[in-house]
């Protein structure tokens, strides 16, 4: 295959697409004519929201293509499978929340937050709206996957696996030659909204330590969670952070796990054979739904800022803990849209931390701000947890069946 040039490649295009935006978007609030910013503007946000309905129609296509024929590959070993990466995926989120509460307690007390975040312009709504329903939301896609495929392998029904098998090819045509190429678009856009409505000025300087702060925990816990998944898989964890940077870029322009999966899948398999092909087609879209570590530890430490800006005081270490353990069953359960986490989660913070309105608005508000780092953590992290899916699946000789891996040759 022919090598792609710097300028052809997805990375630059999405870089070229976040900076277009955000400095469009700069031009339109400074500009002098108001009838031709909205002007522009309205065009703007038209072609965010189609593009955001398009690739938002394709999730459910990208995690039933996917998921389902991974699983009938595994055999009578796919109950198993699930099992473990529901388990390991639990176990990430409810690490990262433990580790933001240990860090909150530790560093917050030494900070001095004082938030603003009025003088925002107000983004139109889209003056004409193409909306494209998803065919099944994204948690039924997920479970009929999974009960399609574990079905289908215990039946050893040879007609349904091949159906899936012919499906999964046409949702990577999909992918693409569609999907691909309309990231950059939406990117472009919702950056350039940003940067108009005030967000990148105004809001973001606001909690710029915090976030910083946030972010090396990010790393710190990509880190560990690459460290221990090379040891126990016994290979080189490098292999595969090394082609994530595009599923990273993705995600932060994105601010959704959904939206960039497929990226996330393509930079996976460049990572063959550290990580296994049945694996990262079982694995990463699977991840992509219940694996939302960076979400986690984002919104953790930030309730603990919340807490104390308004009330005066952290949540007790008992309540904490409970947000914590409950939280990681709740971050399982959320869509991996943009705000997924905070919104599944709301519940919890009223009800275990005894946050009132003003405390859930400003934890939207600050939780928006760092979403989109909080979300490439979360790609980022899927990587990891498929590597030790690899490493089990070598160690107890689960091996994808032989006659469906010559099909996708």
């Amino acid at each position: 295959m022919e090598k792609k040039s710097l300028l052809q490649s997805l990375p630059f295009k999405l870089l070229c697409a976040l900076a277009v935006g955000i400095a469009v978007g700069l031009a339109l609030n400074m500009s002098d004519g108001a009838a031709f910013s909205m002007s522009v503007l309205n065009v703007i946000v038209c072609v965010k929201y189609i593009a955001g309905q398009f690739i938002s129609f394709c999730v459910p296509l990208i995690v039933i293509g996917f998921i389902a024929p991974s699983i009938t590959r595994l055999g009578n070993n796919a109950s198993r499978m699930l099992m473990i990466a529901l388990t390991i995926a639990y176990v990430s989120s409810i690490g990262a929340a433990l580790f933001a509460t240990a860090s909150g307690y530790a560093i917050l007390p030494h900070m001095a937050i004082d938030p603003n975040v009025e003088g925002l312009k107000e983004i139109p709504d889209p003056v004409f709206a193409l909306d494209i329903p998803q065919i099944m939301p994204v948690m039924s896609a997920l479970f009929f996957s999974v009960f399609v495929g574990l079905a289908a392998a215990w039946n050893s029904s040879t007609y349904i696996t091949n159906v899936l098998e012919e499906f999964q090819k046409i949702v990577l045509s999909i992918v693409t030659k569609l999907v691909i190429p309309v990231l950059p678009i939406l990117i472009g856009t919702t950056f350039c909204t940003l940067a108009y409505e005030g967000t990148i000025t105004k809001q973001l300087p606001i909690f710029i330590v915090i976030i910083l702060i946030v972010m090396i925990g990010h790393y710190i816990w990509l880190a560990l969670l690459y460290g221990i998944a090379g040891v126990y898989s016994g290979k080189n964890p490098f292999n595969i952070l090394k082609n994530y940077g595009p599923a990273y870029m993705t995600a932060v322009g994105t601010m959704s796990s959904a939206a960039t999966l497929s990226v996330a899948l393509q930079c996976a398999k460049k990572s063959e054979p550290t990580l296994s092909d049945d694996m990262v087609s079982f694995g990463i879209p699977l991840f992509a739904n219940i694996h939302l570590c960076g979400s986690v530890m984002t919104e953790t430490f930030f309730v603990m800022a919340v807490s104390k800006m308004l009330y005066g005081t952290f949540p007790s270490v008992t309540n904490m803990i409970i947000f914590c353990i409950l939280l990681g069953v709740f971050a399982i359960g959320a869509p991996g849209v943009p705000g997924g986490t905070v919104m599944a989660s709301l519940g919890l913070i009223t009800s275990v931390l005894g946050f009132d309105d003003s405390g859930t608005a400003l934890m939207l508000t600050i939780f928006a701000l760092q979403d989109s780092f909080g979300t490439a953590c979360n790609v980022t992290g899927d990587g990891a947890l498929t590597l030790i899916l690899t490493g089990y699946a070598e160690k107890h000789g689960i091996k994808e069946k032989a006659e469906n891996i010559k099909n996708l040759v």
